[in-house]
């Protein structure tokens, strides 16, 4: 069986997404969140570290967990109930989990964005949308209709696409960040696009798409970012030599 130093995956993944340069969320803590005994057999990636993945890790034998979402958005403290069953399964099974979000999202081949811009047969694209002091989204001119956008992102992210049509028919300057961004629709349209692409955002951006003159698609925010991790897990697969799953468990937001 091929083994893996952690510490040495953990370098290259922290090196590659240049995690140390890119601020992010106080919660998010990106790199390594929980060590294992230093070893790693088997590769697991999920879009969220929760109980309910780590399980589904923890049955399919994996020792290191990569996820876009770590352990900490949400409290843990104190260590009982859930909170308690998970960090004991992360223990008792020998599991590392490895998370990156802001890191994962910004990376121009490995990144939410840029792959989901790849699907959607986007070229050419430039930085684009500031989120604690850098540029995480991507932007492209392309014409396309509204219809035809739709149609390619359900089919790149395999799910419902809502679509708030407050700007023209013909789509030419698109924005895409994935994720939950929809409530920073203004910061989007002052990047000079007509259309935004995101995952979620909150009801009272119906009415602002239509104030600012905005096509918006909500493309869900789970199913926006399974590209990042999954890139990772590709990438240490091919890198060191070792087999990787993605553990899908969506939340349907």
């Amino acid at each position: 069986m091929a083994k893996a130093d952690l510490a040495g995956m953990v370098k290259y993944c922290d090196q590659t997404l240049g995690t140390r340069l890119v601020k992010d969320y106080d919660k998010a803590w990106n790199g390594l969140q929980v060590q294992n005994s230093g070893k790693v057999t088997r590769i697991a990636a999920a879009v969220d570290a929760s109980l309910a993945t780590v399980r589904m890790a923890v049955e399919d034998g994996a020792d290191l967990l990569l996820v876009h979402h770590g352990l900490f958005w949400t409290q843990r403290q104190p260590w009982t109930g859930a909170t308690r069953d998970l960090l004991g399964l992360l223990i008792q099974n020998n599991l590392a989990v490895y998370s990156s979000h802001l890191p994962l999202d910004l990376h121009p081949s490995l990144g939410n964005n840029a792959i989901l811009c790849a699907l959607l047969g986007f070229k050419r694209l430039k930085p684009f949308f500031q989120s604690h002091g850098q540029l995480i989204g991507m932007r492209a001119n392309v014409a396309v209709s509204r219809q035809t956008l739709a149609d390619r992102l359900r089919r790149a992210t395999g799910g419902r696409v809502h679509v708030l049509p407050g700007g023209p028919e013909q789509c030419r300057r698109i924005g895409v960040v994935t994720g939950g961004a929809g409530a920073e629709l203004a910061l989007a349209a002052a990047g000079g696009v007509d259309t935004f692409i995101t995952g979620e955002g909150p009801h009272w951006t119906h009415s602002q798409a239509e104030e600012l003159g905005l096509n918006l698609f909500y493309a869900g925010h789970y199913a926006t970012e399974t590209f990042g991790v999954k890139a990772l897990a590709e990438c240490l697969s091919q890198k060191f030599k070792l087999p990787w799953v993605f553990l899908d468990h969506p939340s349907g937001l």
